[in-house]
């Protein structure tokens, strides 16, 4: 292996060094870079990363718009009055907040958060916007960056303290249209991880303890990374009334009758981007599904100087046609490297479906593909390469899928007692089922020893132990259990 190999190649191995693992990937990829010097929790975005999160944003914004959701963009800043008016919201990221206190040379006269969430801005103007039942439902959307100062570590996408996201909010007429709008970006969001991502997440509800600040329920997707750890995936949030009575969200009915509007708040972060990351990747590099990929395909010529005029002639055929078709590709004609070298690049990049053309392939009228996830090589006809490709994206995707579904499936446990759940945490990760009474205080014996907490509950609708008949007890407290909880390490 040349030196150019040796720096290429990822040295950290990703079942035994997750974490080293990950920050190698996404740097030797390009993904992205650390902040400067004496800034620790920000990240600059590289132009690799950020195509994916442009792909992933596309493919939402596109289903938002489908469902009435109108974009906006309101101020980075907001006064420490906004905030206030929501009590709940200032006690939950109070700690979290960056603020302003100084302006040029001058003392502002309030202090201004830099954003932490929007409700406490938005919701305002949705109150000025909304004047009678015929404004409602009223959806606005923004994509932007907030500041949390939480971020002790940083790990690229994952824990920043400046991320990027989308964050909607809602007004509703009635708690059922509230609720239905909830579940229809929770589903929104699952969509984005398993069409898209090729990525099963689970759905379910946090535990009121740990909702979002002011809200009546807090919905979530969870995925499970390969190190048995959870991510919260993408929330959606019932906020019931309280919204609307602190910053007088109210309209008039059919009847002329004054009523308060109910309303919800929705998000999915760049976290899907390291979720992604480390769910597919691996000791060859970045591995990316077809959906999401900067360069879906990249067509490597193969030639000795007497076939490479011949060569190069079919290999930007085949590039003008998939060009056409609106595939993304690449070609890599690059004359100082040799292909092994090209080989590594493209799969450290994450590249799903690399096409090989040499002498052979120009003779016989034929390609070769080989897929990025597991190396698997097929001889095809340079004829109806377009859909030829096409297919290849699909299979790709279902690997993807099935090797992330594999995982999720053998990595979801049940429990009946506190030794029980600390004992599979600790031998294996992944997510533990237990029989729950609701209280929070059942928490801290799995929390405390072991860094695992409720991360899902499911909805009642999928929870045997939501029927009024069950005979099951707390897995802690042994008292009678309420819920099902699943417990897990997170991110």
């Amino acid at each position: 292996m040349s030196d150019d190999d040796q720096e290429l190649g990822i040295t950290e191995s990703k079942s035994h060094n997750t974490g080293e693992w990950y920050a190698e990937v996404v740097q030797k990829a390009g993904l992205a870079d650390y902040g400067p010097e004496g800034m620790s929790g920000f990240i600059v975005t590289r132009p690799r990363a950020y195509a994916v999160w442009e792909r992933l944003q596309g493919f939402l914004d596109a289903k938002f718009k489908d469902t009435g959701v109108q974009n906006a963009y309101f101020p980075l800043f907001i006064p420490e009055s906004y905030l206030e008016r929501e009590k709940d919201i200032v006690e939950g990221f109070d700690p979290e907040v960056a603020w302003v206190t100084e302006a040029g040379n001058k003392e502002l006269e309030e202090r201004l958060a830099v954003r932490p969430t929007s409700e406490s801005i938005i919701t305002p103007y949705i109150s000025q916007w909304v004047r009678s039942h015929r404004d409602l439902p009223l959806r606005v959307n923004q994509w932007c960056s907030v500041v949390r100062w939480e971020a002790t570590e940083t790990k690229p996408f994952f824990r920043t303290k400046e991320f990027l996201w989308q964050e909607g909010h809602t007004a509703h007429a009635t708690a059922e249209g509230a609720w239905d709008e909830t579940m229809t970006r929770l589903d929104q969001y699952a969509s984005v991880y398993e069409d898209l991502l090729a990525m099963p997440v689970l759905k379910g509800q946090k535990p009121d303890h740990d909702k979002f600040p002011g809200a009546e329920t807090t919905t979530t997707v969870e995925a499970l990374m390969p190190d048995g750890k959870s991510v919260q995936a993408g929330t959606s949030h019932h906020l019931g009334q309280s919204f609307a009575e602190a910053f007088d969200i109210t309209f008039s009915d059919e009847d002329e009758a004054e009523r308060l509007a109910h309303t919800t708040s929705w998000g999915l972060s760049w976290r899907a981007l390291g979720a992604l990351i480390m769910t597919h990747s691996d000791e060859q590099g970045l591995v990316l599904p077809p959906g999401v990929a900067p360069e879906q395909v990249v067509v490597v010529p193969i030639w000795q100087e007497d076939t490479k005029d011949d060569v190069l002639e079919y290999a930007e055929g085949v590039v003008d046609d998939l060009d056409e078709a609106g595939v993304r590709v690449d070609l890599d004609d690059r004359d100082e490297r040799n292909p092994g070298f090209k080989f590594n690049e493209h799969e450290l990049n994450g590249v799903p479906l690399r096409i090989e053309i040499g002498p052979h392939e120009v003779e016989d009228g034929e390609l070769t593909l080989v897929h990025r996830p597991d190396g698997e090589s097929v001889v095809e006809d340079r004829d109806g390469v377009v859909e030829t490709v096409r297919d290849h994206f699909d299979e790709i995707y279902a690997k993807l899928y099935a090797a992330a579904e594999e995982t999720l499936d053998g990595e979801v446990r049940e429990a009946d007692d506190r030794a029980d759940i600390l004992g599979t945490l600790g031998q294996h990760g992944g997510y533990v089922k237990a029989p729950w009474c609701g209280d929070e205080a059942c928490e801290e014996p799995i929390k405390e020893p072991m860094a695992a907490e409720i991360v899902m509950v499911p909805f009642e609708d999928d929870d045997p132990l939501a029927e009024a008949d069950h005979d099951e007890t707390c897995a802690i407290c042994d008292d009678d259990a309420e819920r099902t909880a699943y417990f897990a390490k997170s991110y």
